[in-house]
């Protein structure tokens, strides 16, 4: 059975943190049964220093968790559809957290393709809201920890990934600090999903006000 990660693995700036998880295992074990992927993609941000971060202008109720401890989960809602997963990284106070991109169904395919029946192998977790999908992850599930035995979401050692193989570039779906490379992927896997540009959207006029309430950028 492959180690559980420990506190001190996030304990770390989030630049490090991030190219680290990439082969690392996340699961997730629930009544229906578990679901397990290789971690394929991630995005870096750094709290008060990133522009791009849920955390840049302070603490709110719903950014909460990004203080720490490190090795916490940050779930948010986006796009009023979506659920997206994060991982805490330290040190605690600093609100820094790695958004989980994209990765490789490797247990429970058949319940992962049950929550995702229309879903291509290679899309099964391509994506951050399809990785949410596959793996049965919502809004109980932020502020568990990811470190805890016991925890019912865990991240676990993976096979090593070589170094030649990480790649680094702009993060997808910001308009803040859009250029910083801090996305990191796993070159030539087919679960990394499509790099795209922030395209703002526009406010659709209805006899009600804005459709829109701001919060529709992925970060």
């Amino acid at each position: 059975m492959s180690d559980l990660l420990g506190r001190d693995f996030f304990d770390r700036p989030v630049e490090e943190v991030a190219p680290a998880l990439l082969g690392q295992v996340l699961a997730h074990r629930t009544e229906e049964g578990e679901v397990a992927l290789r971690l394929t993609e991630v995005e870096a941000y750094a709290g008060a220093l990133d522009p791009a971060s849920h955390s840049y202008r302070g603490r709110t109720p719903r950014n909460a968790v990004m203080w720490g401890p490190p090795g916490h989960v940050y779930v948010y809602f986006t796009y009023g559809m979506h659920f997206c997963m994060n991982l805490v990284c330290g040190p605690e106070g600093k609100a820094s957290a790695v958004l989980l991109r994209a990765g490789e169904v490797t247990d429970g395919r058949d319940l992962a393709v049950a929550r995702r029946p229309r879903s291509s192998p290679r899309d099964l977790a391509r994506g951050p809201a399809r990785l949410c999908q596959a793996l049965g992850i919502a809004r109980e599930h932020n502020g568990l920890d990811a470190c805890a035995p016991g925890s019912p979401v865990r991240v676990l050692t993976g096979e090593p990934v070589d170094p030649a193989r990480i790649c680094t570039g702009p993060r997808v779906g910001v308009s803040a600090a859009k250029d910083v490379p801090w996305r990191f992927w796993i070159d030539g896997e087919p679960s990394v999903s499509a790099y795209r540009l922030h395209v703002p959207r526009r406010r659709r006029a209805t006899g009600r006000g804005s459709a829109l309430d701001g919060s529709g950028e992925s970060r």
